[in-house]
C-alpha cells in the first residue's frame, strides 16, 4: 500500500534537487570551460581542483537525470515506478557523495575563487538532500504482511 502523505515532501526535495542539479552544472560547465581554455580556473587553484570539478560535472548531470525519474515515480506514486527512481537516486547520491570528498579535500586546500566556493557549498547541501529524498521515496511504501 503506497503512503500519499510524503509525495508532497519528495516533490519539493525533487524540485530543489533538479534546481540544485542545474545550478552545479553551470558552476561545473564554466570551470571547465576556464580549465581547458587557460589551463586553471585561477583563484589559487590546488591540485583537488581538477578531479573535484570533474566529479561534480558527472555527479550534477547523473544527478539531473534521476531527477527525470524522480518526476516519474511522483507521478504515478507507486510501487512500479520505484525501483527506477530509488535506484537513480542511490547512483546520484553517490556520486554526489564521491564529489563531496573531493570538496572536503578542496575546502581543506583553500581557495579563493567564490565560484567553486559556492560549488563546494552546494555539492554539500545536495549531499543530505539527496538522502533525504531517497529517504521520502523510500519511506512511503508501507510494509505490509
Amino acid at each position: 500500500m503506497v503512503n500519499k502523505q510524503l509525495r508532497p515532501a519528495a516533490s519539493f526535495l525533487l524540485f530543489l534537487n533538479f534546481c540544485m542539479y542545474a545550478v552545479v552544472l553551470g558552476i561545473c560547465g564554466w570551470a571547465m570551460n576556464r580549465m581547458i581554455n587557460y589551463g586553471s580556473v585561477g583563484g589559487g587553484q590546488n591540485a583537488a581542483t581538477v578531479y573535484f570539478v570533474i566529479f561534480s560535472l558527472i555527479a550534477g548531470a547523473v544527478g539531473a537525470v534521476s531527477c527525470l525519474f524522480g518526476l516519474n515515480h511522483v507521478a504515478y506514486w507507486g510501487p512500479d515506478s520505484l525501483p527506477a527512481a530509488a535506484a537513480a537516486g542511490a547512483i546520484a547520491w553517490s556520486l554526489t557523495m564521491l564529489a563531496l570528498g573531493f570538496a572536503s579535500k578542496h575546502i581543506r586546500l583553500h581557495t579563493d575563487s567564490h565560484r567553486l566556493k559556492t560549488l563546494e557549498a552546494f555539492i554539500i547541501i545536495l549531499s543530505g538532500t539527496m538522502l533525504l529524498y531517497i529517504g521520502a521515496i523510500h519511506g512511503a511504501i508501507k510494509r505490509g504482511n
